[in-house]
Order: structure tokens, then C-alpha cells, then sequence
């Protein structure tokens, strides 16, 4: 199952307003990775997203157990990426990504939801949600909590990211 995906576009609003109608749900700001950022909410009972950046933008790991970030640029990384669940724990999970040679690291975003974020040949993100973050998840990015951080400003909005 696909949580969220995120892409770029030259009109980040107005991509996630037609994405959010053609989901039959709504769209609204999402200043935590890249500014001028938008999201189109599903409204359904995953809290299903499709996160809209502006073009160019790139996500970057890290140092450290910071989330990853959104940086202006053409240095040949994306916007793109996607949060996917799994049935396998944590422990499994940084296996595979070891075999492979491959960046991962737990990060709680916001102190709302744990992800473990698999950098995919070390320059493609995916956030793997274990089950018990699946939960977190789920009871965390909904539309109204979602609209709950937006009004409170940019730390909440950090919390949800």
C-alpha cells in the first residue's frame, strides 16, 4: 500500500488543487520541505497524499537523524518519493538495506510518525513504514490534523511532514 508519493511541478498550487479534485478531496499548503509547497488530501480512510513541490526542487538526506531535506537545484537528485508500508520490523528492513549498500536511518517526523528512510541507490528516498508506524501514521496525517498544524504555523507543520 502507498501512503504518499510527491512530485514537482511549475504550478505547485494549482497541480495539487486539480490532483485534490480528481482524489475528491482538498488541497492545502505544505511549507515543511520546500516552500511554495502544496498537498492534494484523498480524504480517505488512508489519509492517502500526493505531495506537490516546486520544479527543481531536490530531497537530500540528512546529517545525522534529521529528516531529509528539500533544496533548490539541478544536481540530479528529485522531488519524487513515496512512503510505503511493510509487513517486516524495523530490524529486516536496515538488513536489506545494508545488503544492498544502501543509506537508511529511523527519523520520527515531527514526533508524529517513525518512517525509516531507504535511500534507493543512495539518492532516492522511500519512507518504509513498519506496521506499529503504519499506526502512527494513520492516526496522525489526516485532513483535519493536517489543517490543525497549518493554523498553529511552521512547527506544527514541521511535526507533520
Amino acid at each position: 500500500m502507498i501512503f504518499h508519493v510527491s512530485t514537482d511541478a511549475r504550478d505547485p498550487q494549482r497541480v495539487a488543487e486539480v490532483l485534490a479534485e480528481l482524489l475528491g478531496g482538498e488541497a492545502t499548503p505544505f511549507p515543511p520541505v520546500a516552500e511554495g509547497s502544496w498537498v492534494a488530501h484523498a480524504g480517505d480512510e488512508r489519509n492517502t497524499l500526493v505531495e506537490v513541490y516546486p520544479r527543481g526542487t531536490q530531497l537530500m538526506e540528512a546529517p545525522g537523524k534529521g529528516d531529509f531535506l528539500g533544496v533548490p537545484g539541478d544536481g540530479g537528485l528529485s522531488a519524487t518519493h513515496f512512503a510505503m508500508a511493510t509487513n517486516l520490523g524495523p530490524a529486516q528492513v536496515f538488513l536489506i538495506a545494508a545488503r544492498e549498500g544502501w543509506p537508511a536511518k529511523y527519523c520520527k517526523r515531527g514526533g508524529a510518525f517513525g518512517v525509516i528512510e531507504l535511500w534507493m541507490e543512495g539518492d532516492r528516498v522511500v519512507e518504509v513504514l513498519t506496521p506499529e508506524m503504519q499506526a502512527e501514521y494513520l492516526a496522525a496525517v489526516t485532513l483535519p490534523n493536517w489543517k490543525a498544524a497549518l493554523a498553529q504555523g511552521a512547527g506544527a507543520q514541521r511535526a507533520m511532514a
